[in-house]
This record gives C-alpha cells, sequence and structure tokens, in this order.
C-alpha cells in the first residue's frame, strides 16, 4: 500500500482515518478523494490554501459497513444500479438515491472516527470556524470533475456540528445528480466512495470562481473571473450575478469587465452557519482592482502550471487583503488543442504562440464524422497524409507521424490550413470549396480572414503550384482532363479499368505470415491509397464545372434550376448500393419465411443465424450477394478500427426490416429515383432550348456542358468507396496479425490490434518472435487505457470544426447561432422542395428506426447512412454544403433537405412536427415534439457535464 502523511490522531483504532492536507497527493486519490487530492498538491508547490485535515475514504467504509458488511439497504442500491444503470428511468434513479441517503443518515457513527475527528479540529484551534467539504474518489478527475454534486458546509463551528456536516457529506455521495452522472459514466456502484475535508474558514471580503482558459471559447490565453463580496458560496450556488472579468494570461491586461447586479452577499454567522444580506442599491463598484485581478491570474496559472492543464478553480480574498485558493480541479469541458509534428507543430502552442497563431480544420466532420477514430485508424490517416505530402514535394521526416499539416486532437483529424487562408489564390478558392462541401466551415474561414492575425502573406499562386503540379503531371490530370471534355465516353472507359486494376491490386499476394501481412497493410495506406484521388476526381470536378458554366450561359436563378439536373445522377456507387439493398427488400417481400423473420426477430439476432448459415434461403443468398459487393462499407467507414457491414450485418438487416414497411408503390425509391432522372433530362431540354433561343452556338455548348454534367458529377462518390475498399483490405490483414497477437497472448482479444499503431504491433509481433532475444512483450494494459480514453471520447458532442492553436474555438464566439426570433431553425439550402413531417432525431444510425416518412434530423451523415434516406420524407443535418455527401444523396432521391444547421440534433426532438424547406434553408418547428421513442432514435444519451 502507499505510503500516507502522518496521521493528525494517534491511536491506533484511528490509524488511516485522518490526515494533514499538507501531506496529501495526486496518487492518494482512492484514499481522500479528488477536491483533498488536489488541495494538497496546491501545498505542495507553495501555493495559499487555509490549513487542514481530511477524513479519509477508511472512515467512510466504517461508517457505511454495519458488522463488517454494507449497511443492507445501500447493497441493495449497488445491486439494482449495478444490473444496468444506464437503462434504470431517472424517477427510479432519485429512488434508489434516496434511499442511499436515508442508509448513511440514519447509520451510526462509528467511535473511531468520531475521535479522529475530534482530536483532529482540536488541533486546528478552540472551536475553530472550519468549511466541511464533500471530496469523492470520483471527482475533480480530467475526464470527470463532478463539479457541485457533493455538498459542502462553511461556517462550522464545534465538534458536534462538524460531525454532524461530515455525515451530511458522506450522504450527498447519494444525491440525485451525481448517482445519475456516475451512472452515465457507468462507474461502479460499490467501488466510489467519499472523503471529506476539514479547512479553516477565510473571512472572505471577496470570493468566487476563475478558469485559467476561457471555458466559452476555448481560449488558452484567456483567464476568466467571477467574483461577488462575501464568501464564494454566492457564486458557485448562483444566488448572485457576480462581475465578470476576462484577463490576458500573458500581460495580466483586463481585456473584459461586466459588472453584476450583486444584491446580495453570503456572510459566516458568529457561533456557525452563514445568512445572507442584502447590499445597498448603490453597490456598483467593481469588487476587483485591476492588481487583484492580475495577482489572481497569476495564481490560477501557477496552479495551471503545476497541474499541466487549465483549472477551475475557487478563491477567496481574507479581510487582510491575503489571497487563498480553495480548490482546483481540471477543466473538463475544453477541447484539446491540435497537436502536429511538422513546421506547424514547432510554433509554440498555447499561451506562448504570440504572433503564431495557427487555424486548423477539422478534417473528420468533413467526412461526415463525429466519433472518435482508433489509434489505428489515426496511424492508417496519417500514412496516407504523409504519402500525399511526399508525392506533392513536401517534407515528410516520419511517415508515421505524418506531415506537418496533420495534427489530432480530441482522437479527431485536424489539418493546419493557416497556409491557404493567408494567401491571396487560397481565399478565393478553399471557403468557395467549403460553400459546396461544409457551409458552416466556409463561414468562420471567411472570419478569420478579417483577423489580422490571418492577413495575407503570399501573393501569388508559384509556391503552391510548385507542389500541386507534379502530382497532377503524375497522375495525368491535364490529360484526364482534355479526355473528358473531347472523348467523354473514353474518359469514362479509362476510369473503370483504372478501378478494376485498382481493386485487382489490392490482394496480398499470398503473404501468409503475420509480418508478411502488416507489410501489406503498411504498404496499402502507406504509398497505393494516395493514387486514387488524383486518378478519380477530375471527372466529378469537370462535371460540376461543366454544370457552373451552363449556368452562366443560361442565366437566370442558375442554383434552383440546376438542382434538377443533378437529380437521379448515374453512376453514383453509394447510390446503386441503396437501390441495389432495396431491390433485395422487394424480392424479400415475396418471400413469407424471409420476410416473417425480418419483421419478427431483432437485427442482431438475424445477424447470429446469418454467420451461422441459418437464415431463409432468399434472404440469406440476397443479403451474401449484397454484402460481397458492399460488405466493406459501415457508418464511420474512413477508420479502419470500425466493423464493417461484412461482420456485423445487423444493420443493413434493420434497415431491410425498415424498407418491408414502406407500403406506398408510389414512395417506392427506385421509382422515385427513376422519376428524378427523367425530370432531370427534360430540365437539361428546357434549358438547352432557352439557351438556343439565345443562339445556335450557345444551345450547343449548354446541351455538350450539361451532358457531361450528368456523366461525370455522378462519379463524385467513386474516390472514397475506392478508398474504403482499400481499408478493407487493410483491415482484413490486421484481423489476421490481431488473431496470432490474441493467440500469443500479447493482446486480450483479435481486435484489440485497433487500438494499438503499426509500430506497436510490429514491436508485439518481434517480442512474440522465439528468434528475437526480445520477450514477447504484453500490450493489454495500453489497450485497455486506449480503450477507456476512447470510449470517453465518443461520449462528447460539441466537436469545433475549427481550432486555433490557443485552442479557441471560432465558431463559439459568434454571436448568432442559427435561430431566428420564431424558433426558425436557419442552414444551407441542398435539396429543393418543402416538407412537413415529424422529425426522427439520430445521432447513430447503427439499430436506428426511421419510419417511411419522418425527417431525419442527423449530425452528419456519410455512406453508411444512406441506406436511411431511402424511406426518410426530408433530411436536416447539423454539417454540410451544398455539396456534400448527405446533399447529393438527398438530391438524387429527391427528399428536401438543409444542411449546416446548428444545434439541430439538440433543438429539435423526436416526434416533434418540423416543416423543412430546401430551398429557402429553413427548418420550421410546427409544434412541441412528443419523444415518442426518442431515447431509442438518439442511443444512448452523452452524460453530463459539469
Amino acid at each position: 500500500m502507499e505510503q500516507q502523511g502522518p496521521l493528525l490522531a494517534g491511536t491506533s483504532a484511528d490509524a488511516g482515518l485522518v490526515l494533514d492536507l499538507r501531506h496529501l497527493n495526486a496518487r492518494m486519490l482512492a484514499v481522500v478523494g479528488g477536491k483533498a487530492a488536489n488541495l494538497g498538491e496546491l501545498l505542495s508547490a507553495g501555493l495559499p490554501v487555509p490549513e487542514g485535515f481530511c477524513l479519509t475514504t477508511a472512515a467512510y467504509r466504517q461508517a457505511v459497513a454495519a458488522g463488517g458488511s454494507v449497511l443492507p439497504a445501500l447493497a441493495g442500491v449497488y445491486a439494482d444500479l449495478s444490473a444496468g444503470a444506464a437503462t434504470i428511468e431517472p424517477g427510479r434513479l432519485n429512488e434508489l438515491a434516496g434511499t442511499a441517503r436515508a442508509a448513511i443518515l440514519a447509520a451510526p457513527l462509528p467511535a473511531a472516527v468520531s475521535a479522529a475527528v475530534e482530536q483532529a479540529y482540536a488541533g486546528l484551534g478552540p472551536d475553530v470556524p472550519v468549511a466541511v467539504r464533500s471530496s469523492a474518489t470520483a471527482e475533480d478527475l480530467p475526464f470527470a470533475s463532478f463539479a457541485g454534486q457533493q455538498d459542502t458546509y462553511l461556517n462550522v463551528v464545534g465538534v458536534p456540528a462538524v460531525l454532524d456536516a461530515v455525515r451530511r457529506c458522506w450522504a450527498s455521495l447519494w444525491t440525485d445528480r451525481a448517482t445519475a452522472y456516475r451512472a452515465g459514466l457507468g462507474m461502479d456502484p460499490a467501488g466510489v466512495a467519499l472523503a471529506v475535508v476539514v479547512q479553516r474558514m477565510v473571512d472572505a471580503e471577496t470570493a468566487g470562481v476563475m478558469f485559467t482558459a476561457n471555458p466559452l471559447t476555448g481560449s488558452r490565453r484567456q483567464v476568466v473571473i467571477d467574483a461577488s463580496p462575501g464568501l464564494g458560496e454566492a457564486v458557485v450556488s448562483g444566488a448572485v450575478n457576480p462581475d465578470h472579468f476576462v484577463v490576458d494570461a500573458l500581460t495580466g491586461r483586463v481585456l473584459d469587465q461586466e459588472l453584476g447586479a450583486k444584491g446580495v452577499e453570503v456572510r459566516p454567522v458568529p457561533g456557525g452557519g452563514t445568512q445572507i444580506r442584502e447590499l445597498p442599491e448603490d453597490h456598483g463598484a467593481a469588487c476587483l482592482a485591476e492588481r487583484q485581478l492580475r495577482a489572481l491570474a497569476r495564481l490560477g496559472l501557477q496552479a495551471e502550471e503545476h497541474f499541466g492543464s487549465p483549472q477551475d478553480t475557487e478563491w477567496a480574498i481574507g479581510r487582510t487583503g491575503a489571497l487563498w485558493l480553495t480548490q482546483s480541479r481540471p477543466i473538463t469541458t475544453l477541447y484539446p488543442v491540435p497537436r502536429s509534428n511538422g513546421a506547424a507543430g514547432r510554433i509554440p502552442q498555447g499561451r506562448a504562440a504570440v504572433g503564431g497563431t495557427r487555424a486548423y480544420l477539422c478534417f473528420s466532420l468533413a467526412q461526415g464524422l463525429t466519433r472518435p477514430l482508433t489509434p489505428m485508424g489515426l496511424a492508417a490517416v496519417r500514412l496516407i497524409a504523409s504519402s500525399v505530402a511526399t508525392a506533392a514535394g513536401f517534407p515528410v521526416p516520419d511517415p508515421r507521424s505524418g506531415p506537418s499539416p496533420y495534427a489530432e486532437a480530441g482522437q479527431r483529424i485536424y489539418v493546419d490550413f493557416t497556409t491557404p487562408i493567408r494567401s491571396a489564390i487560397g481565399r478565393r478558392i478553399v471557403p468557395r470549396v467549403f460553400d459546396i462541401m461544409e457551409a458552416r466551415t466556409a463561414a468562420v474561414m471567411r472570419r478569420l480572414m478579417e483577423d489580422p492575425a490571418f492577413s495575407v502573406t503570399w501573393r501569388t499562386p508559384f509556391g503552391m503550384l510548385r507542389h500541386v503540379a507534379p502530382v497532377a503531371i503524375q497522375a495525368r490530370v491535364p490529360a484526364t482532363l482534355l479526355r473528358a471534355l473531347v472523348r467523354p465516353r473514353a474518359a469514362m472507359r479509362r476510369l473503370d479499368r483504372f478501378t478494376r486494376d485498382f481493386e485487382a491490386s489490392l490482394a496480398s499476394n499470398g503473404a501468409d505470415s503475420a509480418l508478411a501481412r502488416l507489410d501489406h497493410a503498411e504498404s496499402l495506406v502507406g504509398s497505393r491509397l494516395f493514387l486514387i484521388v488524383p486518378a478519380i476526381l477530375p471527372l466529378p470536378a469537370v462535371g460540376f464545372a461543366m454544370l457552373g458554366i451552363a449556368g452562366k450561359l443560361v442565366g437566370g436563378n442558375a442554383w434552383e434550376e440546376l438542382q434538377a439536373v443533378i437529380r437521379g445522377l448515374p453512376h453514383n456507387v453509394t447510390t446503386e448500393m441503396d437501390l441495389e439493398l432495396w431491390h433485395l427488400a422487394s424480392a424479400i417481400q415475396e418471400d413469407s419465411d424471409s420476410r416473417t423473420a425480418l419483421l419478427t426477430e431483432n437485427p442482431s439476432v438475424l445477424a447470429a443465424r446469418f454467420q451461422a448459415g441459418q437464415l431463409p434461403a432468399r434472404l440469406d443468398t440476397g443479403l451474401a450477394r449484397f454484402l460481397d459487393r458492399y460488405g466493406q462499407r459501415s457508418v464511420g467507414e474512413i477508420d479502419v478500427g470500425l466493423p464493417r457491414w461484412s461482420e456485423e450485418p445487423a444493420h443493413i438487416l434493420g434497415i431491410l426490416a425498415n424498407y418491408l414497411r414502406l407500403d406506398d408503390p408510389a414512395l417506392a425509391p427506385d421509382m422515385q429515383f427513376s422519376e428524378a432522372a427523367r425530370d432531370a433530362e427534360e430540365q437539361v431540354g428546357r434549358l438547352v432550348a432557352r439557351a438556343a433561343a439565345q443562339g445556335r452556338i450557345r444551345g450547343m455548348l449548354v446541351r455538350a456542358a450539361l451532358r457531361r454534367a450528368r456523366l461525370f458529377a455522378g462519379r463524385r462518390e467513386l474516390p472514397k468507396y475506392q478508398l474504403v475498399l482499400g481499408l478493407g483490405e487493410v483491415r482484413r490483414q490486421l484481423l489476421v496479425v490481431g488473431r496470432e497477437l490474441e493467440e500469443a497472448g500479447t493482446i486480450e482479444r483479435q481486435d484489440d490490434i485497433f487500438f494499438l499503431d503499426f509500430a506497436e504491433v510490429r514491436r508485439g509481433l518481434a517480442g512474440n518472435s522465439p528468434d528475437m532475444e526480445n520477450p514477447p512483450r504484453d500490450l493489454r494494459e495500453l489497450v485497455s487505457a486506449r480503450r477507456q480514453e476512447y470510449d470517453r471520447e465518443l461520449s462528447r458532442r460539441n466537436i469545433p470544426r475549427v481550432l486555433l492553436s490557443d485552442g479557441t474555438e471560432p465558431e463559439a464566439v459568434r454571436t448568432a447561432v442559427g435561430m431566428e426570433g420564431d424558433g426558425t431553425l436557419s442552414g444551407s439550402p441542398a435539396s429543393a422542395g418543402t416538407v412537413t413531417a415529424a422529425a426522427r432525431v439520430i445521432l447513430d444510425p447503427v439499430g436506428a428506426r426511421l419510419e417511411p416518412g419522418e425527417i431525419l434530423v442527423a449530425p452528419s451523415t456519410d455512406p453508411g447512412w444512406t441506406p436511411l434516406f431511402l424511406t426518410a420524407g426530408g433530411l436536416v443535418m447539423e454539417m454540410g454544403g451544398a455539396n456534400s455527401h448527405g446533399a447529393v444523396v438527398a438530391r438524387e432521391y429527391g427528399i428536401p433537405a438543409v444542411v449546416g444547421v446548428p444545434d439541430a440534433t439538440s433543438a429539435i426532438t423526436t416526434g416533434q412536427k418540423i416543416t423543412v424547406d430546401g430551398g429557402a434553408g429553413t427548418v420550421v418547428p410546427e409544434e412541441p415534439g412528443t419523444l415518442e421513442d426518442g431515447r431509442a432514435a438518439r442511443g444512448a444519451e452523452p452524460p453530463a457535464r459539469a
């Protein structure tokens, strides 16, 4: 057992019950809880903390044990929560919490605990006023702060009062909010315990809270201080509107000051307790002077430096002017600052980055992926990015670390795009690209361009061309573009040959050893997959360019008229996939055994039956054929660490069941797609006729442009599809390697390999070789830690689309949030049309059920979502632009769609009737949501954040 600090109480009966705060540290979390451990750390750093002691968790465990076993009522609570806390209704959770509190308050206080507290309290002086604070073992942690979850008692005087406060602190471990919070995080109810901090009270003239980073914008360059006269309880509890200050962390200069209506103050009462006193109406002056603000900021930054991360602190200034810290914990809500290894990464990050601010774009969100990537998924993307940078002539010292613009934050992919927005040509091109890919990101980019920190430094395009030209020439892009314009059918045939050759090249060529398979997987992502984009993308680029040219030649309201032209596009691999799945559903509809199985059995059960070859024949054969062609796809498919549909077909089986519920033939997706294609051809004819009326040559040009637009634009989805095929092969090879590591005991199970990177897997294989001197390397502990970190990131809801190198989230600084006064939500028009129907909010499509005609409301979508589109009445997305994946597919199916709607998944509830106007880009709530089946649609709710 870890050595503890000296005991304040000296008898053997109370050994381990009381410890002096001066002897506590972060390694004693299980003994003293988060709050006490952090106070001990502050004291060890030489920071001013009121003296006191900690009643350890051993005292709590004694108190909740009767005759050596847990109190019966508490044991029952443990059992109920362990059986499935995440599924217990809120009312039942509150009932269990109340039972636990009552049991603790009714239990007799152990004599040894009473004696230890009395002796330690006497050591502070006769009847000293103290603060009695809860300190839970699951509190003030880097990933879960639990701020305000347990109770604190101020100005407690005398041993009986201290003992009573201790008992009430123990009971507050089971407040409704704390119990629900732990349940949301999946914490073992029997594993948490509570220590209690007893500290000398500060007779505060002024007190409050201080964040050493701005919790609203994320800026690590700002210290935020809220202050009010009297004890800090008034600020913490929200009893007052405090004075609010924002201080520059580097200079100490006050950047912003808002004086609150400090109508009351909390003051200690002689003999114990506190009282709320009204302040005079003319109390309008700031309660802190600039010198005090600078001193507080310095104190907070010292705490941050000691802990190594931004801190949420509580402080007090005594009547003598002395500054005290009474609490410090990590700010758990801040999004991590992006880190890269190249030129951008060498620029000091955080506070020191003055004059070198970098801007990072979330590439994960641009790909429709809100969830984190597994470590192997990130490792694969780093290698692909390095191969692209190498081909473009950029130095990449370590390909496994990624090129200099590549960065990661919160296990998501970010790209340093400082250079493009400081380039004259980049400013003209990049925001326009994002206008059609991800409109909200484009708006943030334009705001950054107005910031002097991102002024133009490159005015000519020659630097960029020097890197782009070699890649374009190597991939024969000029020839492809010329062929697309002059001989479009030949260009299509050449592209088809490329895709066939590429798919054939993915095979491992007989590699059978684990090391050879790992080499093959790493070579695919390290040198082969990057060829896909320059080989394929020029054709869809020509298609959309031709669409734009036709619009200019025709004139008029180009966008609305041209939308119809790109509906029902041929050669879209994602649309073809969705329609093939619909045709399978149509075939199953005619087979009673298959139809009954889909409509009556759980998809996960059906998936197990499929793997065992026990499905009805028609369903089994059709599903096998579909998965043979599209089984490498999945939701979040750019992450090689996520299972493919061929491994876990439950999602596809659930979609098939949804399709069977569509009973209106007129709404059949294949009929709607065919109708959309006919409408598009008719629109082409109308636009050509209008152009021809202005001149025969103009009409011919418009016809040629629109024909090429329809021929090529559908290939927009092909680069990603080919990339996913490659990643699927990488995953298949890694699973074989993972099986060998599992058999050797290096990892717990086969898919643990995706929580390692290539170098770690290689070391694991080397350690397992009998020909090597290295002993077998056990990677299970590393995998376990990474899985826990990954699971925590899964619960994160706010993913910044743009971040600065000081942690600032530019979009959070804005004042407008996309909602108008009447409740209308605004976004970007994506697919014309209007629909009024019930909304279905879905955060994860796996296992989700979308009734025919419902409006799908989602954070973003990738091809793994699109089978849901076939029965959707409309689409609303928080991300995306006019040419993002979801928008393109919605247009092809004729679904009204609005994208780039901020906070849509929280502003709209399942069952709520809404009107989506895909032409105006608005979403209008018609009536309150019913929340019918909402929990199932949204998936597991994320835990609350303090």
